[in-house]
């Protein structure tokens, strides 16, 4: 026996537990707890543009829900399949049902709960649509003309933020700032011109109004952190010592530590003698990667030096872009000698298409590089 799927639906904002514009990092960890709900999820994206590729979560059998390519917000709500039994979905709008295993869903209901809108193959109203279509999310959205029958079932109910559902909008562009991406990061920025890279990483939060602050590398403390961005979800400490080899006998006695903000995507690894931030470590969070999901994507950008005094917009790089561009935007010449990491030798449970990945080294910078050429996760020191 199936428990009922009870869920309301608020049209631009959300449905049920699922709010628009939250990350899919915290999508998936909540969905981590509903697996008496939830108990079947399937991730579909596109591998041959894995960093940028917007994201279907399909929740068998009622609901998909779409995020952005780029900063992976929950951006669209589909739900289908109203008559599946396995489990039943029950649909309520403020103190009304609209669509329970005894109460079919159809136009009348809709334009009783909902008033009159524009004439059209669906019914759209602001933040919400009914379709009369079975097509699945993302596939095409004019559907075949119907008659205006009073009694037709709708087949699919599409929730999206209330300025990006208008017809003519792109069904994958990014989310509007809303209040549920607050104490998010919006953008981190770590500077190459001069002696800056050395310097750390400026943080700007959610909302846009939020002061930034600056994590400054041999200068914030353990303490800073904690005092700007809260606890961390996991301290851990330095206990792999194979890399000790490549490193400088100063570097070696010192064994440190990292806080990991998997909710921000950032690692800090702190000097285990003076507890100062050492090393920043900034993830992409990419699809089919070994660390997908365990960090948040954290949206980097690699800032250069302006062309001229003027210039108010520098030449950037960011995760988005593939390495070969990042490596000539780092240096002229050709990318440094690289070493493969590979994440998933001592996981028995996991398998991926192409797990080693390769680090590349520069003044400053080290890149993790997937066999596809995104950049997985970007090192500071």
């Amino acid at each position: 026996m199936f428990s009922t799927l009870d869920v309301d639906l608020r049209p631009g904002c959300g449905l049920g537990a699922f709010e628009l514009g939250t990350s899919l990092w915290n999508i998936l960890h909540m969905l981590r707890q509903m697996q008496h709900l939830f108990p079947q999820v399937e991730i579909k994206y596109d591998p041959d543009t894995s960093s940028t590729t917007p994201i279907i979560l399909h929740l068998r059998p009622h609901l998909d829900l779409l995020f952005s390519g780029k900063h992976q917000r929950l951006r669209t709500i589909c739900v289908r399949k109203l008559r599946d039994t396995s489990p039943p979905v029950t649909l309520r709008y403020k103190d009304t049902v609209l669509s329970s295993a005894d109460e079919v869903l159809r136009r009348v209901g809709i334009n009783r709960s909902f008033g009159p809108t524009y004439a059209g193959d669906d019914l759209r109203y602001p933040g919400v649509w009914f379709s009369f279509e079975e097509d699945v999310i993302g596939e095409g959205l004019k559907g075949a003309l119907h008659r205006e029958d009073r009694l037709q079932e709708v087949k699919r109910v599409l929730i999206s933020q209330k300025d990006l559902d208008n017809e003519q909008g792109d069904a994958l562009e990014e989310v509007s700032e809303c209040s549920v991406m607050n104490g998010d990061i919006a953008l981190a920025t770590a500077k190459v011109s001069c002696a800056y890279v050395h310097d750390g990483v400026t943080l700007r939060f959610y909302p846009s109004t939020s002061t930034p602050i600056h994590i400054r590398i041999g200068t914030t403390t353990a303490q800073d952190l904690a005092v700007t961005l809260g606890s961390p979800l996991r301290v851990h400490y330095k206990d792999d010592e194979r890399m000790t080899i490549h490193a400088s006998v100063h570097d070696d006695l010192d064994t440190g530590y990292f806080y990991n903000y998997f909710q921000h995507g950032i690692d800090f690894y702190i000097s285990g003698n003076t507890h100062i931030v050492k090393k920043i470590i900034m993830h992409s969070n990419v699809p089919g990667s070994p660390l997908f999901q365990v960090y948040k994507r954290c949206n980097w950008e690699i800032e250069g030096k302006p062309e001229d005094d003027e210039d108010d917009a520098p030449p950037t790089k960011g995760f988005y872009d593939r390495f070969e561009t990042i490596s000539r935007f780092l240096g002229p010449r050709e990318p440094p000698q690289s070493m493969v990491l590979d994440r998933t030798i001592e996981e028995e449970n996991i398998t991926l298409p192409s797990p080693p990945t390769r680090l590349h080294g520069y003044d400053g910078i080290v890149l993790e590089v997937s066999e596809a050429s995104q950049v997985l996760s970007v090192t500071l020191f």
